[in-house]
């Protein structure tokens, strides 16, 4: 058996596009930026990257997610991991990051005061919203101040 789990804390980079299967099952692709700074050890600079994951995610909380979030919204992205090559008009090799989310949780104040209707926790994933799947517990309990100010 393997397992191929990630978690991740970004923002959408466009609205979540909402398509059907031919078998009308629902599906939301959206596109996700996680920022991460590092420290050059020669010049003491902080170097910013950021990586593009593309997210889909199935039925109902597809939905959901189509309904809730738009482009800059912050996001809680828990599912399954894959990388997928390409190669562009051009010629141009390029590598995919692609996640099948289990869960998508907003994280904006207006997400947690009842985004994703119907979902516990403004969750857009199955089962117990929270701690179940690693993020964060629903409530709101995180305060955008206290991630502006980490002392790193």
């Amino acid at each position: 058996m393997a397992l191929c789990k990630i978690q991740i804390i970004g923002n959408l980079g466009r609205d979540p596009e909402l398509r059907y299967t031919p078998n009308g099952r629902p599906v939301a692709t959206f596109s996700v930026a996680v920022n991460q700074a590092t420290k050059n050890q020669q010049t003491g600079e902080w170097i910013e990257a950021t990586d593009w994951f593309r997210v889909s995610v199935w039925g109902d909380r597809a939905e959901r997610a189509a309904e809730n979030l738009r482009k800059g919204s912050r996001v809680f992205v828990d599912g399954r991991f894959r990388t997928r090559e390409y190669e562009t008009n051009d010629g141009r090799k390029g590598m995919s990051l692609d996640v099948s989310a289990d869960n998508v949780m907003g994280l904006d104040k207006r997400d947690q005061e009842g985004g994703f209707s119907g979902a516990p926790g403004g969750s857009a994933g199955a089962g117990p919203s929270g701690g179940a799947a690693g993020g964060p517990p629903s409530g709101g309990g995180y305060d955008d101040t206290e991630i502006d100010e980490l002392p790193f």
